[in-house]
């Protein structure tokens, strides 16, 4: 999981570097509430990204989702246009934001 695209493909080049060869499959995560911007960096050992994190602190609770659903949609499309096969979403019983992130695709 990560909100960063960089991040994957950092990871993917090191691992590269050292002769793994497996597929190595993106997971990415729509935020709907803000205290996902803490909970899931303490549960899952993530970095969230600043940009994002301040935008969602600065939104109103209802505006989240919109903003998670945007960010997930601009990071999937840039991992398709970098020929990237295959795109997790940890869904997390969020299916309507998949949805609609997919929709945006």
């Amino acid at each position: 999981m990560f909100f960063d695209n960089k991040k994957y493909f950092d990871f993917v080049a090191q691992c590269r570097a050292l002769g793994i060869t497996v597929p190595i499959i993106p997971g990415l995560k729509v935020l709907t509430n803000k205290k996902q911007c803490t909970t899931l960096p303490k549960n899952f050992h993530i970095d969230m990204t600043k940009g994002l994190v301040e935008e969602i602190q600065k939104a109103k609770q209802e505006h989240v989702p919109e903003i998670g659903i945007a960010w997930a949609a601009q990071q999937a499309e840039a991992l398709i246009n970098a020929n990237i096969p295959v795109v997790h979403f940890y869904v997390m019983q969020d299916t309507e934001e998949i949805k609609r992130v997919l929709a945006q695709l």
